[in-house]
């Protein structure tokens, strides 16, 4: 389905998208949303670069700590409300609609779709967590997670069925509603591809005036975070690599040039589009960890054998008490990590 960008009909009403819009390096600049997230950004690193290092890392981890334990039940519960509305869907009528239109059909292979989703949606973070997560839980590195006693037979399962829990159905549940949203409202319905459209059904003909802009601003500025989130870690997870395998110090400089470096790989990516960028490398990344999987399997395959069925069980047996907020005597651990977790799928997800 081919989507005028420029202009839309609702309700036998025509709208026209363009008249805040410039076209600049290729792209749709929007003003408003452009020029007040720029201008937000710009501001929050000037005063990160005036003020000491220390500081600033102090006060933003206050920030953090604040907004974690004023919000931890908001969050526990939004992200058990998308996983039930998800499965919701699946069951529903709703889940036959198809998206794009009754006659829509893919403009790429389920195998390049799963591998978008996985490089783009998880990424790094997968490789990394996936192993040091448990280990930090079975180990009590930042406490055990519902105060499991460490290094047992009970924290082993625990550890392996939290960190799936934290890698499950619920970050993809909020990654499917946002997702269905922009999907639905943009292929279905025709609006813009953009967050504010999916509030149309809400907020009307405002939606594309200045409360339409601060949606789309203040998604802007929860991708940025989000971003800077993920990139960071990665950074340093990286670093950490290449200190371990090469011996080269994983100082920030190292820091810097991998954040430089992924930076301009994802510009390229940009530019190319989805056909020749993002699905390129998401399907080279797949194919190397499918390597790494391989290698994995063969090098320790009584342990993995032993390890997947445990995960499993860890999993489902745990799912509903580690979705509880109310009561929790680990909420260090729920604080520092799920509520983490948590909030930083949802910066991620527009």
């Amino acid at each position: 389905m081919k989507i005028n960008k420029d202009k839309f009909s609702i309700d036998n009403t025509d709208y026209t998208v363009g008249q805040d819009n410039i076209q600049k390096w290729g792209f749709d600049i929007h003003n408003p949303v452009f020029g007040t997230s720029a201008g937000l950004i710009a501001i929050f690193l000037i005063a990160i670069l005036i003020i000491d290092p220390a500081t600033s890392k102090e006060f933003l981890d206050g920030i953090k700590w604040q907004i974690i334990g004023a919000f931890d039940g908001l969050f526990m519960w939004s992200m058990n409300l998308f996983v039930i509305f998800c499965l919701g869907l699946i069951v529903s009528p709703f889940g036959k609609i198809r998206l794009g239109g009754d006659g829509a059909k893919a403009d790429h292979s389920r195998l390049s779709w799963i591998a978008m989703l996985f490089a783009a949606g998880m990424g790094i973070g997968l490789m990394f967590w996936g192993v040091a997560e448990p280990v930090a839980y079975y180990t009590g590195w930042y406490e055990t997670p519902l105060n499991v006693v460490a290094n047992t037979p009970a924290a082993a399962e625990l550890a392996l069925g939290a960190t799936m829990f934290h890698w499950g159905l619920h970050p993809w549940a909020v990654y499917g509603v946002v997702a269905l949203s922009l999907s639905f409202f943009a292929y279905n319905k025709g609006l813009p591809l953009s967050i504010r459209s999916a509030f149309y059904p809400i907020l009307g003909d405002r939606t594309w005036g200045w409360p339409g802009h601060i949606i789309d601003i203040v998604a802007v500025i929860a991708t940025l975070f989000g971003l800077a989130t993920s990139l960071g870690l990665g950074a340093q997870q990286a670093a950490g690599g290449f200190q371990h395998v090469f011996g080269i110090e994983g100082d920030l400089s190292l820091q810097i040039i991998i954040i430089v470096v992924v930076t301009m790989l994802a510009i390229v990516s940009v530019v190319r589009g989805l056909e020749g960028g993002v699905k390129v490398i998401s399907n080279v990344n797949m194919l190397l960890a499918a390597v790494l999987v391989l290698f994995v399997a063969l090098v320790t395959a009584a342990v993995s054998m032993g390890t997947i069925p445990t995960t499993i069980m860890g999993y489902v047996k745990n799912i509903i008490p580690l979705s509880n907020p109310v009561g929790r005597e680990d909420e260090a651990w729920m604080h520092g990590w799920t509520v983490f977790y948590w909030a930083w799928w949802i910066s991620w997800s527009p």
